[in-house]
């Protein structure tokens, strides 16, 4: 049998990252929570680096093209959306072609704001979003101890993967 074939038992694996320059003036929205802070993501939807490193890991693991193919930031329908709804449609696009998510594994990497008293509420919005138990959602935050853009706090990055099986 072809490695390319889809059987009824096969697993395939994504990887997914996102990074956003902080900005004044905006809310920052991590995991589909908005943060009580200052200052913002950059970007066309609501710049949430963690959703769309796990839209990215999704797609991949489908071998789809990325979030920019499905949602691009020229066209003014996805200005200042909601990313839990691009991610609602991107487990939508798995499912039309015969895909299920098993789990997800998801790592943010911020200076700030203090993102472990968020870590509960942003794996309930990522669970509810692609209809996975909140057990099968892992969410990590990490600092990058001072280094380069992330470390001076001028940007917050996310790394994901993603497994998912034929249905």
């Amino acid at each position: 049998m072809s490695s390319v074939g889809k059987t009824p038992s096969m697993l395939r694996i994504g990887h997914g990252y996102d990074i956003h320059r902080t900005v004044p003036g905006r809310p920052l929205v991590l995991g589909g929570v908005r943060f009580d802070c200052d200052f913002g993501l950059d970007g066309h939807s609501d710049a949430d680096c963690l959703t769309h490193a796990i839209c990215d890991a999704l797609l991949g693991a489908a071998g789809l093209p990325d979030i920019g193919h499905f949602f691009p930031n020229t066209d003014p329908a996805w200005k200042n959306a909601d990313s839990q709804l691009l991610l609602r449609q991107v487990v939508g696009e798995l499912k039309k072609r015969g895909f299920a998510t098993v789990n997800l594994d998801a790592t943010l990497v911020a200076e700030r704001p203090k993102i472990a008293p968020q870590l509960a509420a942003m794996k309930a919005a990522l669970a509810s979003a692609t209809g996975l138990p909140m057990g099968a959602v892992g969410l990590k935050a990490t600092t990058n101890e001072g280094c380069d853009d992330i470390g001076r706090g001028l940007a917050i990055a996310a790394h994901a993967v993603a497994l998912i099986q034929s249905s």
